[in-house]
């Protein structure tokens, strides 16, 4: 028995051991170690798992605490990892089945083919995975994160309005000519939307440049708290010496105050925006750039383009309104996109005429406007020098709609309300010049040539926002109503007749002009104490009320363009007067003798075209002259003159030699002639009109002349009127 079972084991063994035989050792261990080393394999990667959660949490504290970036390497290992953890995970999950044809102790298989490359493969990945463990100890994980050269700032894709002065300011960007470049502009015009778009081309296009900076400087400072103790000089410094070796391009958004660049001559381009064209003097800016208001084909495409795409379509009636709302913003970027968000819900023509009226009527109560368009466009009147220089401002907003307001006649008003330092009459108009300067450069106030300027609609509007609404107890503005306020405008409202008596005990200010007025009763002023200004030019009156008289306050008196034949002589009890224009007065016959020089504070005389059928006094106006000789407050004189003697005796008289700024000289037929040089002494004429003079002789004389020419012996007007004499 024994001897058949060792034969029988023999024989097994040799059946079985026979295929083996003919293996190499290296081959065999893969089937030996399968198992040990599928074990080693479930170790190595529950320690590879744990290391690259070691790297991983060292990784985002880096990111997110410390601003970093994740080096390549420790990206590239940790994404090595994640794939084996897949790979290998598999792998474990058929190694039970290929364990189980295992035989003999696990020295042999079942199936010794399939055996032997599962175990080369589990071999080989515990070694990779040992490997890719030991590769994971990283000193460092991440690393400061290289600033971009720019970076781009979200927008619109498209700009409305803006392509033109866009590429002018780019070609001076790539010149070499301009260093400082200014963009300025009244708020919400698109001056920061510029200055985006100017920031993303960069993105593209370096053109050379190694960084484009952009930096919100606003009123407040530059830069963020860990400088909030340094001067703007002192942060200014601090970015030019950190790029004194660098090419770059400075973009400033929102500068209201000066900052000083040219200590630095590292500075490549800047570019800066701001309110105020003050500020590009200050700057020293080599080219400025006023953003203007969109023209209306502009507006309209601005306006469409920010409204749902199925609003206009609603209803047939609903472009035509839409258009009415948008004329409304009048050409702000920041209104026009402001309403049409607001009204893209709306998809009914009552909805559409509704706002248009309101936007017409009361702006402020539209949706949006009195909480994101006029609080913006408050900041550049927050921003003006002085309480004197806005209550001028919020002066302007007694004027019509699109009106032009005669920078002269302004002044005149402004000086009338108290508002300019009168205290030296000679300088008081320069000081009014300049205060409109402050109010153009700040773009609040728009100049329409040389000698008018106006407001804006969406300014405008703003302004009366803040005089009704925001200082409305300071200020009592009201625009079209009777109630007891301090300052009505009741300009160009076709008022025929004025019967009543009302009770302003506060009123100041009174515009009643570019009427139909023909009638106001005696006592219409019985109750207006304090009224200071009253304008009651381009009307029909042919008769000045007498209680007039009691305005014992008045300052400021204008009846210009009116039909008034005589002034009554209780315009003497008006003591305080400091303004009166008389001019185009075409029908004036009579003024009682002494009245104007009993007016002895005036400092303003108008009455250029005053009285042309007849003298206003005998001898062609030279008494005139010689009463206006006696005002020793006059300042400014606009004078129509009859005869020679009258000239003459203007000429002479060394006060009206420097106060005498426009004259006409009309209906003069005796035969003496005077030389034109004659009228040299008059130091500030800058308006002279001849109309039918005899005997007038020209001789030495430089004139610069506006109008056309007319014959001498008819008509001849000159502006900024220059004589040389020889």
């Amino acid at each position: 028995m024994g001897n058949v079972f060792s034969d029988l084991i023999s024989a097994t063994c040799q059946a079985i051991f026979t295929p083996c035989l003919d293996c190499t050792s290296k081959k065999v261990a893969y089937i030996r170690e399968l198992e040990d080393n599928v074990n080693s394999l479930q170790n190595e990667l529950q320690a590879l798992v744990e290391a690259k959660a070691d790297v991983k949490r060292r990784v985002d504290f880096a990111e997110q605490r410390r601003q970093m970036q994740r080096l390549s390497q420790v990206q590239g290992w940790l994404s090595r990892v994640e794939a084996e953890e897949t790979e290998v995970g598999e792998l474990l999950r058929d190694s039970s089945q290929e364990i189980e044809k295992l035989c003999l102790g696990g020295y042999c298989s079942k199936n010794f083919k399939s055996s032997y490359k599962f175990g080369k493969k589990v071999a080989k990945k515990l070694q990779y995975v040992v490997n890719l463990k030991n590769e994971g100890a990283f000193e460092v994980v991440a690393q400061e994160v290289p600033e971009p050269a720019v970076d781009l700032i979200p927008m619109q894709p498209t700009i409305v309005g803006l392509q033109s002065t866009f590429d002018k300011v780019w070609r001076c960007l790539i010149g070499e000519e301009v260093g400082i470049i200014a963009i300025y502009g009244t708020g919400g015009v698109g001056k920061t939307t510029l200055l985006k778009q100017i920031n993303n081309k960069f993105c593209n296009e370096l053109q050379g440049f190694d960084v484009v900076i952009w930096v919100v400087v606003s009123k407040t400072g530059l830069f963020d708290e860990s400088w909030k103790h340094k001067s703007l000089q002192e942060k200014a410094g601090d970015i030019f010496k950190i790029l004194s070796s660098k090419k770059f391009v400075l973009l400033l958004d929102d500068i209201w105050n000066w900052i000083n660049l040219t200590e630095s001559k590292s500075v490549s381009k800047v570019v800066f925006t701001t309110r105020s064209f003050e500020v590009c003097g200050s700057m020293k800016a080599h080219k400025p750039f006023k953003v203007e208001y969109l023209r209306d084909e502009e507006a309209w495409k601005l306006f469409v383009d920010n409204l749902q795409s199925d609003v206009l379509g609603s209803d047939p009636d609903i472009p035509q309104f839409a258009k009415d709302v948008a004329k409304e913003c009048a050409g702000l970027p920041l209104a026009l996109v402001t309403v049409s968000r607001a009204m893209s819900c709306k998809k009914t023509p009552q909805e559409w005429s509704y706002a248009a009226n309101v936007l017409r009527n009361s702006a402020s109560k539209f949706a949006g406007m009195g909480t994101e368009v006029y609080p913006l466009l408050k900041f550049n009147y927050d921003s003006l020098p002085s309480d004197k220089i806005r209550s001028c401002l919020l002066y302007c907003s007694l004027y019509p709609e699109d009106f032009h307001i005669s920078k002269q006649n302004l002044i005149e008003c402004w000086i009338g309300e108290g508002f300019l330092d009168d205290s030296n009459k000679s300088e008081v108009y320069n000081q009014g010049y300049y205060i409109i300067g402050i109010l153009v450069h700040s773009c609040l106030l728009e100049e329409e040539g040389d000698y008018v300027v106006k407001l804006h609609d969406v300014i405008r509007d703003m302004v009366l926002w803040i005089a009704n609404d925001i200082e409305k107890e300071k200020q009592n503005y009201l625009i079209g109503k009777w109630v007891e306020v301090r300052k009505i405008s009741l300009m160009d409202n076709a008022i025929e007749i004025l019967s009543q008596t009302p009770t302003c005990p506060d009123l100041q200010t009174l515009f009643l002009n570019k009427n139909k007025l023909s009638f106001v009763c005696d006592d219409f002023f019985n109750f207006m104490p304090s009224l200071k200004v009253l304008n009651l030019s381009d009307n029909r009156l042919s008769k000045l009320p007498v209680g007039v008289s009691k305005l014992v306050s008045l300052q400021y008196l204008d009846l210009s363009g009116s039909r008034i034949t005589e002034l009554p002589i209780q315009l003497k009890a008006l003591t305080n007067l400091e303004c009166l224009s008389l001019e185009l007065m075409f029908v004036l016959k009579t003024v009682p003798r002494q009245l104007i020089s009993n007016l002895q504070r005036l400092h303003t005389l108008r009455m250029y075209g005053c009285g042309l059928d007849v003298d206003l006094f005998d001898g062609g106006g030279e008494k005139l002259v010689e009463e206006c000789d006696c005002l020793e407050d006059l300042k400014a004189l606009s004078i129509t003159l009859g005869s020679y003697n009258a000239l003459q005796r203007l000429v002479s008289s060394v006060k009206l030699q420097s106060c005498t700024q426009s004259l006409l000289l009309s209906c003069y037929h005796e035969s003496t002639s005077f030389n034109i040089s004659d009228l040299a002494t008059l130091k500030h004429l800058y308006l002279l009109r001849i109309e039918e003079w005899k005997g007038f002789y020209i001789g030495n004389a430089g004139m610069y002349q506006k109008y056309g020419n007319h014959p001498v012996s008819t008509v001849f007007t000159v502006w900024k009127f220059q004589c040389a004499t020889h």
